[in-house]
């Protein structure tokens, strides 16, 4: 197999985590969404753990994101 080719098709593995990071980011809101609406008074106690997730998701991103660029230009 031609090294070019392997770089690209790891570089594409690596990038799927992104389509992981898009669903969990999804399922965090929607999941805030739903209990904002049964229980309004409860919303601002919990937002910070929201934010906690974001991050950490979103962070998970970075680094699959980081990881396929070293594939594809370090290596």
């Amino acid at each position: 197999m031609d090294p070019q080719a392997a770089k690209m098709i790891g570089a594409g593995i690596a990038t799927l985590a992104l389509a992981g990071v898009g669903i969990g980011m999804g399922n965090i809101f929607g999941s805030f969404l739903a209990a904002a609406v049964r229980n309004p008074a409860a919303a601002p106690k919990v937002f910070g753990n929201v934010l906690l997730g974001f991050a950490l998701t979103e962070a998970l991103a970075l680094f699959a994101l980081v990881v396929a660029m070293l594939i594809l230009f370090a290596v």
